[in-house]
């Protein structure tokens, strides 16, 4: 075997192994864990339209301006009813309010 074919055989293998690599690096990666089992719990809150029914019910209940109550918080406590935690003017209220848009109670906390 001649110097030359010896040289481009070593060429070409360089360059094979050259396209491998880059080939390579184009590979995703393995895809991130399942939200399921990650170490957070999910909460689903109530919709807006919920919350703001429970607002206007702490506003009747208090006598005070609907617009100083927000929502602060809100979890589904069953398949028809949700949990909403209010401010009113730094007085804290919970109401119980159902996926109908009854609600069922108002309570200072």
């Amino acid at each position: 075997m001649s110097a030359k074919p010896a040289v481009r055989i070593s060429i070409r293998a360089i360059a094979i192994g050259f396209l491998a690599g880059g080939l390579s690096a184009c590979v995703s990666a393995p895809p991130p864990p399942p939200q399921d089992q990650m170490s957070r719990t999910q909460v689903e809150t109530a919709p807006a339209d919920l919350q703001l029914l429970c607002a206007d019910a702490v506003a009747k209940a208090s006598g005070a301006d609907s617009t100083k109550i927000l929502p602060v918080s809100s979890s589904k406590i069953d398949s028809k009813t949700y949990q909403v935690e209010l401010d009113a003017s730094g007085k804290k209220t919970s109401c119980l309010v159902d996926t109908d848009g009854n609600v069922k109670s108002v309570q200072p906390t």
